[in-house]
């Protein structure tokens, strides 16, 4: 039951990203970082909005009950837990 409503939460949280984007850069400012590697203007705004893209895929692959099988497959190795 936790994992829909985290699920829920996550999906409508990365909605709010991507919607807003705009909103959030006027009102907390850029980011230098993304403005350097993800384009000269706007590389802020396409950052949320790659920000609410994983956010939504991460909470989808945990409502379908698939991302603990990743996280174990790929960082079960670096704490034994794989073999």
């Amino acid at each position: 039951m936790l994992k829909y409503i985290l699920g829920t939460l996550g999906l409508i949280l990365g909605f709010i990203l991507i919607w807003k984007s705009n909103w959030i850069v006027m009102n907390f400012g850029t980011v230098d970082w993304a403005e350097r590697h993800l384009g000269t203007f706007g590389g802020t705004r396409t950052f949320w909005k790659l920000m609410g893209l994983l956010i939504i895929v991460i909470a989808l692959l945990g409502i379908s009950g698939t991302l603990s099988g990743i996280l174990l497959s790929v960082l079960g190795p670096l704490f034994g837990g794989a073999k």
